[in-house]
């Protein structure tokens, strides 16, 4: 069955159909707030209310669009709006430390952590109007035209800020000292 076809079966009062989304969906849904909060528990509770907020909105939906752009766009727009209304959160350096890979050796593979943790820091520390373009883009595989769909912002923008969201990565990343990367 097509995502419309679910849709008009569950707008028809088979509720049951909603089902049918959600285990399409859920995992897609899961991974963008996932990258986007770094937080397995708030992930999940965020989740429940996008699948809620889709319920609630079923008769708004248009099949002109992909459901799951449609999807994306409300998960975005959900975890944007959760950020604004909750304080920063703090993270323990022992939530932050993740073992290092023994494969090159416990030195390199340290080494190597270190690098994505700061590469991390510094994509949590970009504004959300460029960090959600740059985790659909990088994260998620999206094109400049469904990420330009997602956040309803013209393509121009979209690529404006992937390509700055880069260059204050770079420039970040670049600050640290010690720190050369390859972007």
């Amino acid at each position: 069955m097509e995502d419309y076809e679910v849709v008009q079966a569950c707008l028809q009062g088979k509720k049951e159909m909603f089902e049918i989304l959600v285990s399409r969906y859920k995992n897609l849904v899961y991974s963008i707030i996932l990258r986007m909060t770094n937080d397995a528990e708030e992930a999940n509770d965020l989740a429940q209310e996008v699948f809620i907020k889709v319920y609630r909105n079923l008769d708004k939906y248009q099949p002109d669009y992909k459901f799951s752009t449609w999807i994306m766009k409300i998960t975005t727009n959900l975890v944007i709006d959760a950020r604004r209304k909750s304080k920063p959160n703090t993270i323990s350096v022992d939530e932050m430390l993740i073992e290092p890979s023994t494969e090159k050796g416990p030195e390199q593979g340290y080494l190597e952590q270190e690098k994505i943790n700061e590469v991390i820091a510094a994509l949590n520390a970009l504004p959300d109007m460029y960090k959600v373009p740059m985790i659909l883009f990088h994260q998620q595989g999206l094109s400049y035209q469904e990420i330009a769909e997602i956040i309803n912002e013209p393509l121009s923008k979209v690529k404006n800020r992937i390509f700055r969201a880069r260059k204050m990565l770079k420039e970040s990343l670049l600050s640290k000292e010690g720190g050369v990367y390859e972007m």
